[in-house]
């Protein structure tokens, strides 16, 4: 069979001001409405680095990978696109919080260096089950490293306890600089409010009958949110906490296409970053 033709690996989500993405590239039915005929597993990573600007990883989430896997990821994908990685669970699904130094070192110092510029926010994903406890919190904050090998790190809170909808934790996780999920689910707590000097939203809503997942008025709203968020607003639309904060200096901003109608959200993240 040919090998596809070099023009399906152009970059038209290259210049966007947003990066808009979806989770993995490693999905079967992806290669029935997603992937070109005839492209060879190995490519999936160099093709969709090319649809999209940025892929979050889960599979980190579950086991530790080599360096030698995130310098072939870094080889893979073009200039100024960026990987967002989950950490690992054993950091953040544990009774005691500021327990999980040993983890968090053993990630993030056993090869992300090797992404190099391609290495984006890392996303601390907690269980619905963690509520919050502004100690123990504040303390697993204080584990985070700031920066690698003289890169700055940036680090998101994915929380899915009621308890986290309190002023409390919008200011602890501001004095630590991180930012939160805004999580598009009907399933976990969804708040809006930003608490870092970037934005981070994991749309959950697609939906199989749906050829690009969202509906256009859906997609157009989002576009509109995010343009918001890059510029230093906050849109008033969203649920959230406490009211919104004044216009601040712009932002970077991650939108990711995650979990509901998994086939479709690689159309519904090029249907986005088209608006751009």
């Amino acid at each position: 069979m040919n090998a596809p033709s070099s023009d399906l690996f152009a970059n038209p989500a290259a210049n966007a001001p947003v990066r808009v993405g979806i989770g993995g590239w490693t999905y079967a039915p992806w290669r029935n409405n997603f992937y070109p005929a005839g492209l060879v597993q190995r490519r999936e990573l160099e093709y969709a680095s090319r649809q999209v600007n940025a892929i979050e990883i889960n599979g980190t989430y579950y086991g530790a990978q080599k360096p030698a896997t995130y310098a072939k990821w870094r080889s893979e994908t073009p200039d100024g696109f960026v990987f967002s990685l989950k950490a690992p669970r054993f950091s953040t699904d544990r009774r005691v919080l500021a327990d999980g130094g040993k983890t968090v070192d053993a990630f993030v110092h056993g090869g992300l260096a090797e992404l190099g510029d391609r290495l984006g926010p890392i996303n601390w994903q907690f269980t619905p089950d963690k509520a919050f406890e502004r100690d123990d919190f504040a303390a697993f904050l204080d584990l985070l490293p700031r920066e690698l090998d003289g890169r700055p790190l940036r680090h998101v809170l994915e929380v899915r306890h009621a308890s986290f909808l309190c002023d409390d934790y919008l200011a602890l996780a501001r004095a630590h600089g991180v930012a939160s999920v805004f999580t598009d689910s009907p399933k976990y707590p969804s708040f809006a409010d930003v608490t870092g000097d970037f934005v981070y939203a994991r749309l959950m809503r697609s939906e199989s009958a749906n050829a690009t997942g969202y509906a256009p008025a859906a997609l157009d709203a989002w576009a509109e949110r995010a343009r918001a968020w890059a510029a230093g607003g906050d849109p008033a639309d969203l649920p959230r906490v406490a009211a919104p904060l004044p216009s601040a200096v712009s932002r970077d901003v991650f939108v990711y296409f995650i979990s509901a109608a998994k086939e479709r959200n690689p159309a519904a993240a090029m249907a986005l970053l088209s608006r751009f």
